[in-house]
């Protein structure tokens, strides 16, 4: 399969304002893509015109390689905003009822239930359950009919520091264990930094960049640069000290080392040795967070 998720040209105008803006997305099986923004960028939108819950201005939306849209959207399980179920029910009587109304088994409940670690709540009532045990709930409720792409906007939001940890934990079990594919909408970088295969970038409306997360990560860091008298023999030189995938010259002549550096004098000692005069020299600490700041301020 080629792709689980396409858009293209998606659009969604509100009086007048493009709310989602000329959108093409691409997500690939077993990717777990974060959906960076601020709040107001149109993410909760754009997944709300996935789903079929909000009308498409212009555009298109196809899944798995251009199947059914109906066919495909059942083969699809959500979490948008927060959960919806009945607080007055035990968590296996909300999937139960949910089962019915979509015209699944009802079997499936316990199973369900075991796979985000609620099987042993018994008969409490889903409305004394804890901020983490109500997100587990709606995960649940968006694993009934064992979809194969799930779409989640802000599933940790508001949660505790262990609450996201146990969220995290199920996210990454959902892929690793159940070959899941996941979308994930966040404005919480640190969080989707420890699990995202690949990133969208929204600002307002529209999609200002996708990176994997390896690229992201060459991106970022730390980042030595050296003008020198000659960028070439620089460049041999640091090689040898350094490991060679970490060091790279630019067009302009400038050489980058992609490692932090302890000790500046060693290596302008080292080029000193080899008759190289250092013109200038400076470091950075580019972060994920600031490179996702920066382009989100940027759209």
């Amino acid at each position: 399969m080629e792709y689980v998720l396409k858009t293209e040209g998606l659009t969604k105008i509100y009086s007048k304002t493009r709310v989602v803006d000329n959108v093409d997305m691409i997500i690939r099986p077993g990717d777990i893509y974060g959906f960076v923004g601020k709040n107001g960028a149109g993410k909760t939108t754009f997944i709300r015109l996935l789903l079929g819950l909000a009308r498409i201005t212009d555009g298109k939306v196809s899944f798995f390689d251009g199947e059914n849209i109906r066919r495909a959207r059942k083969k699809t399980g959500s979490l948008v905003e927060s959960p919806s179920f009945y607080p007055n029910m035990t968590a296996e009587e909300n999937i139960r009822i949910f089962c019915r109304m979509i015209g699944e088994d009802e079997k499936q409940a316990k199973s369900v239930l075991e796979k985000v670690g609620l099987a042993d709540t018994g008969r409490k009532k889903a409305g004394h359950f804890s901020l983490g045990m109500k997100q587990r709930l709606g995960l649940a409720l968006a694993l009934v009919g064992d979809p194969e792409f799930l779409i989640l906007d802000e599933p940790i939001n508001g949660l505790d520091p262990t609450g996201i940890a146990e969220i995290r934990k199920l996210i990454l079990s959902l892929k690793n264990e159940q070959g899941k594919t996941l979308l994930i909408s966040s404005h919480l970088i640190s969080e989707l930094e420890k699990i995202a295969t690949r990133y969208g970038i929204i600002a307002k409306g529209r999609l200002v960049e996708e990176i994997t997360a390896d690229e992201l990560d060459q991106k970022c860091g730390n980042k030595t640069s050296l003008r020198t008298s000659d960028a070439d023999r620089t460049v041999e030189i640091l090689k040898k000290l350094f490991d060679s995938d970490k060091i790279e010259k630019s067009a302009d002549g400038i050489v980058y080392i992609s490692e932090k550096i302890e000790d500046i004098g060693r290596i302008t000692n080292e080029l000193y040795n080899n008759n190289i005069t250092v013109k200038t020299i400076s470091s950075t600490d580019n972060t994920i967070e600031s490179y996702f700041i920066e382009r989100m301020e940027g759209g």
